[in-house]
């Protein structure tokens, strides 16, 4: 894992560390299940406040590019996992409105599609 923090850019240094690791992971330079340096140590490293690291990790895990396992560590999440989830998630909450609003199945598909297009600019 390589990072480089630069002062004078102007992204604050957290944003720097998440971009960063979130673009590595993002391309296969950190693989599923490599284990991230500690918040301290990364910290130590890069020569930040553990809290700048720690806030970087906390917005990486939300996004679902890292989980942290307690003893095990912090390791590189797999990259379609948490997009599942979250896709399987708003999904169901979707199906479940469209029902409440008494949409037909083929109506509610076809809203989907649509919103589907017009976010893809198909």
């Amino acid at each position: 894992m390589s990072l480089k923090i630069r002062i004078d850019d102007s992204a604050p240094p957290y944003e720097q560390v998440r971009a960063q690791i979130s673009e590595q992971a993002r391309s296969g330079a950190l693989p599923v299940g490599y284990r991230l340096p500690t918040v301290r140590g990364l910290a130590q490293t890069l020569g930040l406040a553990a809290n700048t690291v720690a806030k970087a990790y906390r917005a990486l895990e939300a996004d679902g590019v890292i989980e942290t396992r307690g003893r095990n560590g912090t390791l590189v999440a797999a990259a379609g996992s948490a997009a599942e989830r979250e896709a399987a998630t708003a999904a169901q909450g979707y199906a479940e409105r469209a029902r409440r609003l008494g949409l037909a199945e083929e109506d509610a598909l076809a809203a989907v599609r649509d919103a589907l297009r017009a976010a893809h600019g198909t």
